[in-house]
């Protein structure tokens, strides 16, 4: 792989033959650390009984379940957003392909996602942690809408996407894990978390790679990625509430955002020590400076509302719920 400074930018075709290599080393690499796991191995199954409906079991009533609301909240929105992994799929294959080391990755991606839907339901109803129709309501909902990315018709900013993206879900997957309480619910998310990180290191690698290739198109792809940021599941209804709740207890906020997801990424892939940059790329740069800044204040305003909101819970007896 060789760069110009100043060069052209790179087409789709160009980016996607000149990151096939790489996309094969990290795929040996990945296939040769990803351990494979049972899911049916992670849900307590001596713990179900018949629901209520056409085999008369029993109606799902509040009290059944051993879950706080917060915690019963994000596992909802972590397998909500596991759900939609057809889109999902849909949307890495229509960009990176279905051939070669490109075809191969999406494909195994995939297979590896489908574990974490089915390991987190069947735990859900076989604990009665959630009412089941209305979680089966709220999923014909959020995958009758889809998902869509204006990130994922570019491959550069698809990378960036899903590097940060990746890691965003293992720590919401480790830290929902953490505050339901339940050790056997915490093993599941703390084994998907392992996956998800394995998927995180290899997006981050590819576009580091895309870096040393076209160091200002991938920059600026950067930018629109962090500019543009949200998680897959911000289109599941409610999602606004959910996601104060679940920011409000810690388990994912601006601020693990900004010190834990963006940082680290941008430092593995050493953007502001870069020394190839064009006047574009600069800019670019220096635009990615000011918007984590900009975050990081934002996180600092918002740590400061949480710890008010949790004093008056505290002088009215409350609890604040906290992983």
């Amino acid at each position: 792989m060789t760069t110009v400074v100043g060069a052209p930018a790179l087409s789709q075709t160009d980016l996607l033959r000149e990151l096939e290599p790489v996309v094969e080393q990290n795929l040996e690499r990945h296939m040769a650390v990803a351990k494979d796991w049972m899911p049916h191995e992670y849900v307590p199954w001596s713990e179900g009984r018949t629901f209520a409906g056409v085999l008369d079991g029993e109606a799902w009533e509040p009290g059944q379940s051993r879950m706080s609301d917060v915690a019963r909240t994000s596992l909802i929105v972590n397998l909500l957003t596991e759900d939609n992994l057809p889109s999902y799929h849909h949307e890495i294959a229509t960009v990176f392909g279905r051939d070669g080391a490109w075809g191969t990755w999406v494909h195994r991606w995939t297979a590896e996602e489908g574990r974490h839907g089915a390991a987190i339901r069947d735990y859900l109803l076989v604990t009665r942690a959630v009412d089941p129709v209305a979680l089966e309501n709220a999923r014909m909902t959020h995958m009758g809408a889809g998902f869509e990315s204006a990130n994922h018709d570019d491959l550069l900013r698809s990378l960036a996407y899903v590097s940060f993206q990746e890691l965003a879900t293992r720590i919401s997957h480790r830290n929902t894990g953490k505050i339901t309480r339940d050790p056997v619910c915490d093993q599941l998310l703390a084994r998907i978390s392992l996956d998800e990180n394995l998927h995180m290191l290899f997006y981050r690698n590819l576009l580091g790679a895309a870096l040393q290739v076209a160091p200002n198109q991938t920059m600026r792809a950067i930018v629109e990625v962090v500019k543009t940021f949200e998680m897959p599941g911000s289109t599941i209804e409610d999602f606004t509430r959910k996601s104060v709740q679940i920011a409000l207890s810690g388990i994912y906020d601006l601020r693990i955002h900004h010190d834990d997801v963006l940082s680290p990424v941008l430092r593995a892939w050493g953007v502001f020590d870069l020394e190839n940059l064009d006047e574009d790329g600069e800019r670019a740069r220096q635009e990615l400076a000011g918007l984590l800044s900009g975050l990081d204040a934002a996180a600092s305003r918002f740590e400061e509302k949480r710890n008010t909101h949790h004093e008056k819970l505290l002088a009215r007896g409350q609890q604040p719920e906290l992983v």
